[in-house]
């Protein structure tokens, strides 16, 4: 490898530009005005690296905003010992490299003014607009006088939100960071430290959703050489000794290029070092590393299908590995990136990883939503707007960062907050889901029906009872995937709500603030008691049987729901247990739970042995009047269904229950074994005298050869 492996913030293999000398930028920032017509010496390189990604930008602006931002700091000095305006210059630098535009460019001059001088919002925006005035709000820190301990992640939750209507406030706070990393030599350890985990656990994630592979790359490195510092050593060791002339990557690159070249196809082969973090993952996955495990190739073309053209040709002329290929140009990450992934075998057995994309793919992979430039400028073949809006719609904002957005405003607690924006960062894929009427939900990778229902339903979700993917029936804890279709199902029950083991399932903080928050409301219910734990049935915890019994227990918010069934106090709140479902004439026992309501059981229910094991004394239940009669909602009861399997089974006992009258409101189907398939269902009925009518109808169906009431087993402990 050559010396440029060792530098990783050197994207390709090219004369990288050379760092900026701070204290010689100091100097010429001092001395003092120009004339207006004349660019100020110290943002030359600011000046050079804009007008290479936009030859007719104009710099006027810039001229100001540099005056301005040099006054306001002059006198103020950082801890490395330069001047403070090299800061907001090289900060401006950065995302002049990666090709932001002016406007941006102006905020980023303008950052710290408001924050650390006395300039004023007002003033910039009577200067420089509203655009300039809202980026440099949206990185201005709140003060820690004001906010105390909860000062960082406010200010995180303002970048955010600020983020979420301009995308370009984030721009600037991830370049901001970047160089204070650069620069983070000269803070005590344990402060670097500090920094840098806040930055491994929100700002590279952030870097990695928005797509600057340029920032986040680099600011892994500062991370891993300031909390890992041994292992960082021993990688840059590595990454010196593979430095040398006989690099298997530079064979492999020339032969890809005359391949190509004899194929008629223009392109540009570079070779693309590795990062230091990337070799030290690919070190910990293959365990000794390749001569070309230290970089990777990539080319550069000019076109879309010129991409798959290249790809043919790799893969007649080489051997390739076939399990490394990946194409994110047909299926885009949700960050914006788009390229194709290869590995192709080259002299001597060795193996290269292989980037392919667009001149166009390169410049977004690497500056992401920098590259887009101002996401609210007018395309000039769009008809003008008539009317103006008062919301801007951006279309670099993400569904992730809509989510969190969402999210955020549920989370009023500084520290609730904080630590799931770090949870919520730390899931680093995505996954579309379609919906029934034909929307789709973007949903982290890992997320289950749990998930979708209250993506799609928000708080109404908590009285789900299942979903179907994919036509099927499904308990909340399937997890889904990509392209998977989900239609979360509710009961008609609007008391019920979510089971504690939903948290066990749900990966978005959407779905998990809500569900605590349901529970923080009802205290009574955060625990199941042990005689409606039984009602799970077998299975996943509170899943397989809870996805269609659990919904039965009556849960009111709003005082005691009529059962039909008198004990003996009076304005004690009365349900039916899930477990059993007892409807007349079955003869009953109660029990006292939280609350002091009381759980209405079977006698023959297991679960009634098991309370009173544990010590519950059982309360007389009856049917009201002595006589059976029901209220007026009807009754519920769960039956199972022992069948052999055949096709149509599922809609022949559907008929039969709706012919019977009977409303189904939650259904499973487990798994066939040796031909046989048992279905369980939550029904109900106007009239408890249906019940065995209703039994006969389903035994006649062909193929089930029993029905009988639900009998789970008793509870343990």
């Amino acid at each position: 490898m050559s010396a440029e492996a060792a530098d990783p913030g050197a994207p390709l293999r090219r004369r990288s530009r050379p760092r900026i000398d701070l204290r010689r930028l100091g100097r010429v920032a001092l001395r003092g005005p120009v004339s207006r017509d004349r660019l100020p010496d110290a943002i030359s390189h600011v000046a050079e690296a804009h007008r290479a990604h936009h030859p007719d930008a104009d710099l006027t602006i810039l001229r100001r905003a540099y005056v301005l931002a040099e006054s306001s700091h002059r006198g103020q000095m950082r801890k490395s010992g330069e001047p403070y305006i090299t800061h907001p210059l090289a900060v401006t630098l950065i995302l002049a490299e990666l090709g932001a535009e002016t406007t941006t460019l102006t905020a980023s001059l303008l950052h710290d003014t408001v924050e650390d001088t006395e300039v004023t919002l007002d003033q910039v925006k009577e200067q420089f607009g509203d655009e300039v005035c809202y980026l440099v709000d949206g990185v201005t820190k709140l003060e820690k006088v004001d906010y105390g301990a909860a000062a960082e992640p406010e200010t995180f939750r303002k970048m955010l939100v600020a983020t979420g209507n301009d995308v370009r406030v984030m721009s600037i706070k991830l370049a901001d960071r970047l160089h204070n990393m650069r620069t983070l030599g000269v803070m005590r350890p344990e402060k670097q430290a500090r920094i840098a985990k806040v930055t491994r656990d929100v700002l590279i994630p952030l870097a990695e959703r928005l797509g600057v592979q340029a920032l986040k790359t680099e600011l892994e490195d500062l991370v891993f050489a300031i909390l890992h510092p041994e292992e960082y050593e021993e990688t840059r060791a590595l990454i010196a000794a593979a430095t040398g002339p006989d690099d298997p990557l530079e064979t492999i690159a020339d032969n890809v290029t005359h391949t190509l070249r004899d194929a008629g196809i223009s392109t540009e082969v570079l070779i693309r070092p590795r990062h230091f973090v990337s070799v030290h993952r690919v070190r910990r996955k293959r365990g000794e590393l390749r001569g070309t495990d230290f970089g990777r190739l990539l080319v550069l073309v000019g076109e879309d299908a010129d991409c798959y053209a290249v790809l043919g040709e790799l893969h007649t002329c080489f051997t390739p590995v076939i399990s490394e290929f990946k194409d994110f140009i047909a299926a885009p990450k949700f960050n914006l990136y788009q390229s194709l992934h290869t590995a192709v075998v080259g002299p001597e057995g060795a193996v290269a990883e292989v980037l392919i994309r667009t001149h166009r793919m390169h410049k977004v992979a690497e500056a992401g939503v920098v590259a887009l430039g101002n996401p609210y400028a007018q395309d000039p073949a769009a008809p003008p707007q008539t009317e103006p809006s008062d919301e801007r719609a951006d279309p670099t904002r993400p569904g992730w960062l809509s989510r969190l957005l969402d999210w955020q405003e549920s989370a009023t607690d500084p520290d609730t907050f904080w630590t799931t924006l770090r949870d919520d960062l730390a899931q680093d894929r995505e996954i579309t889901v379609f919906r029934t009427d034909g929307g789709t939900l973007g949903l982290p990778a890992g997320a289950s029906c749990v998930d979708a229902a209250y993506a799609q339903y928000g708080d109404l979700a908590h009285t789900a009872i299942g979903a179907r993917v994919n036509g099927r029936l499904a308990t909340l804890s399937t997890v889904l995937s990509d392209g998977d279709t989900v239609q979360p199902l509710l009961a008609q029950d609007t008391a019920s709500g979510p089971s504690p083991d939903w948290l066990d399932h749900a990966r978005t903080p959407a779905a998990r603030i809500a569900i605590t928050g349901w529970f923080s409301d009802h205290p009574d219910e955060a625990k199941p008691d042990p005689e409606t734990a039984d009602a799970t049935g077998p299975g996943t915890r509170g899943e397989p049987a809870a996805a269609t019994e659990r919904e039965a227990p009556v849960r009111s918010r709003s005082g005691p729901r009529p059962t039909g069934v008198v004990v003996d106090d009076p304005n004690a709140q009365v349900r039916l247990a899930g477990c059993c479902t007892p409807v007349p004439p079955d003869e009953l026992t109660g029990f006292v739970v939280r609350g002091g309501a009381v759980t209405v059981h079977r006698r023959e229910c297991p679960a009634v042995a098991a309370m009173q094991e544990i010590g519950r004394a059982p309360v007389v239940a009856r049917w009201e009047d002595g006589e059976g009669r029901e209220s007026d909602a009807g009754c519920r009861v769960t039956l199972v269904a022992e069948s052999f399997g055949r096709p149509r089974l599922l809609a022949d006992l559907t008929e039969a229950i709706a012919t019977a009258d009977a409303a189904i409101v939650s259904a499973t189907v487990e798994p066939p074994s040796e031909q046989r398939v048992r279905h369980t269902y939550t029904l109900r009925l106007p009239d408890a005298a249906g019940l065995p009518g209703l039994m006969r109808a389903m035994r006649d169906v062909a193929g089930v050869y029993d029905v009988s009431r639900a009998q789970h087993p008793a509870p343990t402990g």
